[in-house]
C-alpha cells in the first residue's frame, strides 16, 4: 500500500465486529469489537461501542471514545488522546497516552513500552 492512498472515511453507523487492515478514519460509530491488523492505520474520531484490539503492524490514534477495553499487542502502536471507558492493556506494543487521553479503568503494561504524559494541574494557590 502506498503512502499516497487516501484514508477511507466513515461517517455512518456500523453494526457488528470489524477487521481493519487499511487506512481508515472513523467519524461515525461502530457497535462491536474492532481489530486493527497489519497494514491498518486507523484514526478514531467517533466512537466504538465495544473493544479495540490493535495487532502486530497496526497503527491507531484515538481522538474519540472506546466504550470497552483497549488491547495493544506485540508490534502495534497506539497514541491515545480520547476516552477509553474500560482498561488499557499493553501486551508488547507501544502505547502513548497524551495529556488529553483518559482511561477510566486501569492502565496495565504486561510487556512493551507505555508512556503516560502527565496532565498540567492548576493550583489556585500558585
Amino acid at each position: 500500500m502506498s503512502e499516497s492512498q487516501p484514508y477511507k472515511q466513515e461517517r455512518g453507523n456500523i453494526q457488528g465486529d470489524q477487521i481493519i487492515g487499511e487506512k481508515y478514519e472513523l467519524w461515525g460509530k461502530i457497535t462491536g469489537d474492532v481489530r486493527i491488523i497489519e497494514g491498518g492505520k486507523f484514526y478514531l474520531r467517533g466512537a466504538i461501542y465495544g473493544d479495540l484490539i490493535v495487532e502486530f503492524g497496526g497503527r491507531v490514534h484515538i481522538y474519540g471514545h472506546v466504550s470497552g477495553d483497549l488491547m495493544v499487542q506485540r508490534g502495534a502502536k497506539v497514541i491515545h488522546s480520547g476516552l477509553v471507558s474500560g482498561k488499557a492493556t499493553n501486551d508488547g506494543g507501544r502505547l502513548y497516552i497524551d495529556k488529553d487521553g483518559l482511561v477510566t479503568g486501569k492502565v496495565k503494561t504486561l510487556r512493551g513500552d507505555t508512556e503516560i504524559e502527565t496532565k498540567d494541574v492548576y493550583d489556585e494557590n500558585g
